[in-house]
């Protein structure tokens, strides 16, 4: 028997021949492309390269928008609030406009009460009525006045006329019975008239003389009535005076009238717009005083967005730019705008409270710009207050 035990040969000197294939393996001739294929079939691997593109994809459409529009995330919807008071002191009566409700322009809103008012009103509507007949009584009166006057002065004119005439005849009468009477002295004296014919010459000269002078009395008491007649002219003026101060009085209590009819109508308290009832802050039966809020409203058709802008963004935007709007409240709707004003100012210039530095350290802060947004389409009512997001084309 061969105890003979064989030397084991080294790997070196093993051939590569006498190696057992390996099964199910291919041989592998160096680096290649059709290694890494099936390398890069693997489902994790290509969800890997899904994900990569995907993030590539959406990272350079996040750059291309930075470059090309203005986001912003502080902005919400804004309205004019409009808080109306009451004019006028009384009891709320009546509330038929309740928070939430929307009510047209001219709508009454709130009613107070309006009865001792309205009694002044009448008060003073009377005191108005009567004197307005007492100046039409006084008018009346001028007229009949007037009437009288001028047909009593037109008979006591009448009069004067007919005694001057009648003075002037005597008075041509009494100079032709002064020259019968010297021509009948002038022939008494020369023996040719008698004693006779010149006391009747001179007896006719007297009587004219009498009759001369009454008519001097008749005439001048003629012209006394006539000056009567028209100092009755007078009353005219004074009664002009208290027609006038009638008039004035009426005015001054049609200017009364006036404001009590508008404290009337104050009482009546109207919507300004088309509006939303955001608040109310009295109750039917309460109590209010002049300059007291009752409600506050908003016109639900003229709210836009308020875009507070970095400043150093705002140098890019356009009053006409395009303004997408996302509302935090309605997600799945599409809002479209455009910018309408650009502010002048920044908020911080509007704070209530200054921000003085005494100490000298300064640090840098960006400020806002406020940027109405005016919306063009607006699928779903906005109320004032809500958060939306604004994406401004600058394009």
């Amino acid at each position: 028997m061969d105890q003979t035990v064989s030397t084991p040969r080294s790997k070196a000197e093993q051939s590569p021949a006498s190696a057992p294939p390996s099964i199910g393996r291919p041989v592998r001739e160096g680096r290649s492309f059709g290694g890494l294929r099936p390398f890069l079939l693997r489902p994790r691997i290509l969800a890997a390269l899904v994900v990569v593109l995907l993030a590539v994809a959406y990272g350079g459409r996040e750059v291309y928008l930075r470059f090309t529009h203005v986001y912003e995330y502080d902005a919400r919807v804004t309205a004019d609030i409009v808080t109306v008071s009451s004019r006028a002191d009384g009891w709320v009566v009546e509330l038929p406009a309740l928070e939430g409700m929307k009510v047209a322009a001219n709508d009454v809103i709130v009613r107070i009460d309006d009865r001792v008012a309205k009694l002044r009103a009448d008060a003073l509507s009377t005191q108005l009525q009567g004197i307005q007949a007492e100046r039409q009584r006084l008018m009346a009166e001028r007229r009949m006045v007037k009437d009288q006057t001028e047909a009593v002065e037109q008979t006591r004119a009448s009069a004067v006329t007919v005694k001057e005439k009648a003075l002037a005849a005597l008075r041509a009468d009494l100079e032709l019975a002064r020259l019968e009477l010297e021509r009948n002295k002038s022939l008494f004296d020369r023996r040719v008239a008698n004693e006779r014919q010149l006391q009747v010459a001179q007896a006719s000269a007297t009587k004219l003389e009498s009759q001369l002078q009454q008519a001097q009395a008749e005439y001048e008491q003629a012209q006394g009535s006539l000056r009567e007649a028209v100092a009755d002219r007078e009353r005219l003026g004074v009664i002009d005076a208290q027609i006038d101060a009638l008039a004035f009085q009426a005015t001054n209590l049609q200017a009364q009238l006036s404001q009590q009819q508008v404290d009337v109508q104050d009482r009546t308290i109207r919507s300004p717009v088309p509006a939303v009832i955001d608040r109310t802050f009295v109750q039917p039966g309460e109590y209010v005083q002049a300059g007291q809020r009752i409600l506050m409203l908003h016109n639900a058709g003229e709210v836009w967005i308020e875009a507070n802008i970095k400043e150093t963004q705002v140098g890019q935007l356009k009053v006409g730019q395009k303004v997408l709007v996302a509302v935090d409240a309605y997600p799945s709707e599409r809002f479209v705008g455009h910018v309408l004003l650009i502010g002048s100012a920044t908020t911080a210039r509007f704070a209530l409270l200054p921000t003085p530095n005494p100490s000298g350290n300064f640090t840098k802060i960006t400020q806002r710009v406020p940027v109405r947004v005016k919306l063009d389409r607006m699928p779903k009512p906005l109320s004032p207050g809500m958060m939306v997001e604004v994406e401004i084309e600058l394009r």
